[in-house]
């Protein structure tokens, strides 16, 4: 492990990164509610370029550690002391080193682009400004979480996400459904951070720090790495919507499309890979719960897939693909060694070919009337020939197609899938499949086929500001395999996490890996066009049998215990507690009664009481 220098020259800058996107959230949430018509102005384009700012300091930043040998690439820069108390000492560090660079130019770059394409998505909305000033807020919580140096400025940037995410799923509050959603996505992504939580608090406990340098395996026992292994695997299914803590990501498409292609494709759903590959130490030491994660992820692959086969919206379509695709990373993530590398792999080219996606689902929307059916459309190449193109290059990228980002990145998690074992290659190849069959029944449904436009609509290209980014997201989905090259990335990140040298090729040659990934992905293509091309589709809602969620499980019982809970504090808790004062109260009433204020009552009183006292004494003598 290399020890990270001290911040000195271009890197002095590092702190900018968070701070240009804050200072516009701050600006915008606490400017415009006292000068309302210069922020609806200016407060779109101060975010966009804010956020473009933070984009250019990262990749000067970037540029400059090329230049620079290994092990100066680690860069820590300490802004204050955070708290000092006991035993424990937390500073406000930021680290910079090859993992953080890469996703500081995912998080900036991407999220600038989605930040153009939110200027001309969101025009007409009269709470435009605030959108803006909540997805600054979103990034600058996005990026102190990849460049926290320890794991409780990791948790401050985890909670930041939480709320943003929160504001920006149930930005549109008047809508019953968008308030739940947003609920639903807070509420299960705090069972998540409790995970985290105990995580930071057992690594207190066994290493007597939460710097992620101070983590030492030689001395701990292999039980204590599992714990704190499956304690911070909770905490990344939250975030990264794995099973059994997904269901939230499908209802979160109730926000504005820009938040699911940034939150929940490019950005905030990668937050789980990121701390599992952070973590790496721990994991290669802890069987047991690199066990668990790749189990977990295999089940999530294949439950995102089979939940985007029977969804007819299409943000739907897309959320079940990216629960599916964060599978795949954090199935290489669990596998170690290379698998650490190629999950990052996947996670860049992801964040670009679905984002791209969301966005174009966003455009067909707008000249759709906001429609998410899939069955209303149809026949919509014509109509919007950049947005037809541009999704299908990210159709192409998603499905493996030969050249390009997702054909090179998903082949190298099935080469780590296969080197594992059979059964495990299997699966995910299979899965593969299902990807390619489910993405062409959302192209043929879109694009393709007769026109089911309900009446009155009549589809429109989207203006030059949204289909712009949309152009350059379609050229990183079919240019992302770039990091391929060479190995690049495994050697860029190969000081950062324990790659090793070992051969991870499986019981098949590279070659024949790829062949066969191409053979399951046509035959996944074609099983959809046979299906969907053979007879016209009816604008009749898809039926198939249900996919079940956790929280159908989990929520009907939580639901009766809460009520339950709230019954017992109501009559039993409350009642003893008040019931008293109550009874008293009401028997002081009642002898207030007696309090007539007549002398000839109060003097009948006395002689009753004077006769009583008399005959019980006679009867005791």
């Amino acid at each position: 492990m290399v020890t990270p220098v001290e911040a000195g020259g271009v890197f002095a800058l590092l702190w900018l990164v968070i701070a240009l996107p804050l200072a516009g959230a701050a600006l915008i949430l606490i400017g415009r509610p006292l000068a309302p018509a210069l922020f609806d102005r200016i407060g779109h384009w101060l975010a966009v370029g804010l956020a473009g700012a933070s984009f250019v300091v990262s990749l000067v930043l970037f540029i400059a550690a090329l230049g620079r040998d290994e092990e100066s690439r680690q860069v820590v820069q300490h802004l204050y002391t955070w708290f000092d108390t006991g035993d424990l000492s937390v500073g406000f560090d930021l680290l910079y080193d090859q993992l953080s660079s890469l996703f500081l130019l995912l998080i900036t770059g991407v999220g600038t682009l989605i930040h153009v394409y939110s200027v001309g998505y969101m025009a007409h909305d009269e709470r435009r400004a605030r959108f803006f000033g909540y997805l600054n807020l979103f990034l600058a919580a996005m990026l102190m979480l990849v460049l926290a140096e320890n794991y409780v400025g990791l948790f401050l940037g985890w909670e930041g996400v939480g709320l943003a995410s929160y504001l920006l799923i149930g930005f549109w509050q008047h809508k019953p459904s968008a308030a739940a959603a947003a609920k639903k996505a807070f509420v299960m992504n705090r069972v998540g951070d409790m995970g985290l939580s105990l995580a930071i608090a057992l690594c207190f406990v066994t290493f007597g720090s939460t710097s992620f340098s101070a983590i030492d395996i030689s001395e701990t026992s292999t039980t204590t790495l599992n714990w704190l292994g499956i304690l911070l695997l909770v905490g990344a299914c939250g975030k990264s919507a794995q099973v059994p803590l997904q269901g939230w990501l499908l209802d979160a498409m109730e926000g504005p499309t820009p938040v699911s292609a940034l939150i929940h494709a490019a950005t905030m759903v990668t937050a789980g890979v990121y701390l599992i590959v952070r973590s790496s130490a721990v994991f290669d030491a802890a069987e047991a719960a690199s066990t668990a994660v790749v189990v977990v992820a295999l089940v999530t692959i294949i439950w995102g897939a089979a939940v985007s086969c029977v969804k007819d919206d299409i943000k739907k379509v897309l959320a079940g693909s990216t629960m599916s695709q964060i599978g795949y990373m954090m199935l290489a993530a669990g596998l170690g060694g290379p698998g650490y590398a190629f999950a990052i792999f996947h996670l860049l080219t992801h964040g670009f070919f679905k984002a791209n996606m969301f966005l174009g689902a966003g455009s067909l929307m707008h000249g759709m009337n906001d429609d998410v059916n899939l069955k209303h459309y149809g026949a919509l190449s014509r109509a919007l020939p950049v947005t037809f193109l541009t999704f299908a290059m990210g159709y192409l990228a998603i499905i493996g197609f030969p050249g390009f980002a997702g054909f090179w990145s998903k082949d190298k998690i099935l080469e780590v899938a296969f080197a594992e074992s059979w059964l495990v290659g299997i699966i995910a190849l299979l899965a593969a499949g299902v990807t390619a069959f489910y993405m062409t029944r959302l192209m043929m449904l879109a694009f393709f086929g007769r026109k089911r436009w309900p009446e009155g609509v009549h589809p429109h290209e989207s203006p030059r500001i949204m289909t712009g980014p949309l152009v350059v997201l379609a050229a990183l989905s079919v240019l992302g395999g770039v990091f391929a090259l060479g190995g690049w990335i495994e050697h860029w990140l190969e000081p950062v996490v324990a790659i090793g040298h070992a051969e991870h090729h499986g019981p098949l040659p590279v070659w024949a890996t790829s062949v066969l990934a191409v053979v399951v992905v046509a035959i996944g293509v074609a099983a959809a066009g046979f299906v969907f091309g053979r007879r016209p589709t009816t604008t009749a809602p898809t039926r198939y049998l249900p996919v079940p969620h956790i929280e159908d499980v989990v929520v009907p019982p939580g639901m009766a215990i809460t009520r339950g809970t709230l019954a017992t504090d109501k009559y039993a808790v409350d009642g003893l507690m008040s019931g008293g004062p109550i009874a008293l109260a009401a028997i002081a009433g009642e002898l207030r009664k007696a309090q007539t204020g007549y002398v000839r009552s109060y003097a009948l009183s006395v002689l009753g009481g004077t006769v009583l006292v008399a005959l019980a004494l006679i009867v005791v003598s």
